[in-house]
C-alpha cells in the first residue's frame, strides 16, 4: 500500500489502516519504521498510540532508546517505542533486553532506525517505509 500524507489526519488514517492489519499471534509483533529524519516515523507512531489508547505524551525516545505504553487492544498489552537512532551495533539494544522483548506475544513493538540494527530485526518484521516529499508531504507504504 502506498499512501500520501499531507497532514498529522491523513497520517492518523494510514495508521489505523495499518494498525487494522495487525494480528497478536505468537511472540511480539514488531513493525520497522524505516525513512530519512523528518520523514513521518514519530508523527506515525504517535498516531498510532492515541488510536491504541495511550494516553500520555508519547515523544521519541531518542535518548533513553525505549518507551513503553500500556495498552489493552486486540490481545496487545504493551506499545513498545524504540529509537535506535543513536545505537552503532545491535548488541546495544540487546542490553535493554530485545530477546525477551519480541518473545512476548503482548507486545507490539514500533522500532525506528531498524536498519541500525538490522542484523537482529526478525525476519517476519512487517516495514513501514517513509519518505519526506516536501515541508507538508510525506509518502508512506507498507505491505499487508
Amino acid at each position: 500500500m502506498r499512501y500520501i500524507s499531507k497532514n498529522i489526519e491523513e497520517t492518523k488514517q494510514i495508521a489505523q489502516k495499518f494498525l487494522d492489519t495487525v494480528e497478536c499471534i505468537g511472540g511480539g509483533y514488531v513493525v520497522a519504521l524505516q525513512g530519512e529524519l523528518g520523514s513521518g516515523k514519530t508523527a506515525f507512531t504517535q498516531e498510532a498510540g492515541k488510536i491504541l489508547g495511550v494516553i500520555e505524551s508519547m515523544r521519541s525516545p531518542t535518548f533513553v532508546i525505549e518507551k513503553i505504553y500500556k495498552i489493552d487492544w486486540q490481545g496487545f498489552k504493551n506499545l513498545i517505542h524504540i529509537d535506535a537512532y543513536r545505537l552503532e551495533k545491535a548488541s546495544e539494544l540487546l542490553h535493554i533486553g530485545w530477546g525477551e522483548i519480541i518473545k512476548e506475544s503482548e507486545n507490539l513493538i514500533l522500532i525506528e532506525w531498524p536498519e541500525n540494527v538490522a542484523s537482529i530485526v526478525p525476519e517476519n518484521a512487517k516495514r513501514i517505509y517513509f519518505k519526506f516529499i516536501n515541508e507538508n508531504t510525506r509518502e508512506i507504504k507498507y505491505e499487508n
